[in-house]
């Protein structure tokens, strides 16, 4: 018998084989089996009906299926050059990083690039430049602040992050931020206070309210007041026996009393303290001008 028709015999007996590469289907994945129906299994196309192949089906292995209805081949994966999370947590990353393809980078704490701000992804997935770095800043020394210190150790130059803070001398009050801090640009968060001045109570045969309270100004310590403190002063109605009210305030040292006030005399005060403006009735509402 020659080979022809010993081929042929076998071909009889076996059956139609479907032609399948060694080792191109894998084997049947049966945990795999629950996440989706499998047909049924198979060895050749004698073991389907007649509609149907014994053919590759993905996870299920050589299956009876349709030849339309095959599990497509699983895509390629997609190539992506690597990113070091010092990069990510150092970057604003634009783009993606796949191959082909090109990113750009901007400095998460707003500080400059130095090296190239953009890089491509090249098909054997590494970078076409080295990732760049972000530009360290530094703060300049602040300014000295009259009557006041600066408390910091002394450095030519501070880092981002670093803090300094401010205090005044005896007698004085701070007037903006007690501490600023060196920010990634290089400046600092605000700009240095002020020291501001007391003041002293301009009147002194004459009680004003400070605070809420009528008080004599020598029953104050000093007889002055601190920056930003409101003093108020009695007047005198230019036509009536009453007084009334003004306010003024004290600023770096300077308090002037408001125009209507009048010192009274030291006769005045010795003779006739209750005649005095700031102990006579007050105005009505509707009197004062």
């Amino acid at each position: 018998m020659d080979c022809a028709l010993l081929l042929l015999s076998l071909w009889a007996l076996t059956g139609t084989v479907s032609p399948q590469a060694p080792g191109s289907c894998t084997e049947r994945l049966l945990g795999e089996e629950r996440s989706r129906t499998c047909p049924r299994p198979c060895k050749a196309d004698r073991d389907c009906g007649n509609k149907r192949q014994c053919l590759c089906d993905g996870q299920c292995g050589l299956s009876c299926v349709a030849p339309e209805a095959q599990s497509p081949e699983e895509p390629a994966a997609v190539q992506t050059c690597p990113l070091p999370e010092e990069i990510i947590n150092t970057f604003s990353i634009q783009g993606d990083a796949t191959a082909g393809t090109a990113i750009r980078y901007s400095c998460l704490s707003g500080a400059d690039i130095v090296g190239n701000s953009e890089n491509f992804c090249q098909d054997n997935q590494t970078w076409q430049y080295p990732h760049p770095i972000c530009k360290k800043a530094y703060c300049q020394p602040p300014g000295e602040v009259a009557q006041g210190y600066v408390v910091a150790v002394q450095k030519t130059e501070y880092e981002v992050g670093f803090d300094i803070h401010y205090l005044c001398k005896k007698n004085f009050l701070l007037d903006g931020p007690q501490k600023v801090t060196c920010l990634s640009n290089g400046n600092w968060s605000a700009s240095p206070p002020y020291c501001r001045a007391r003041c002293l109570i301009p009147a002194e045969r004459s009680r004003v309210v400070i605070g809420g309270v009528k008080r004599w100004p020598f029953d104050v310590t000093d007889a002055v007041v601190p920056h930003g403190e409101n003093v108020t002063f009695y007047c005198k109605h230019p036509r009536k026996q009453c007084s009334f009210a003004a306010s003024k305030t004290c600023f770096d040292g300077k308090l002037q009393p408001p125009a209507c006030y009048l010192e009274p005399t030291w006769l005045q005060y010795k003779l006739f303290p209750h005649r005095l403006v700031s102990e006579i009735e007050a105005c009505e509402p509707d009197d004062v001008e």
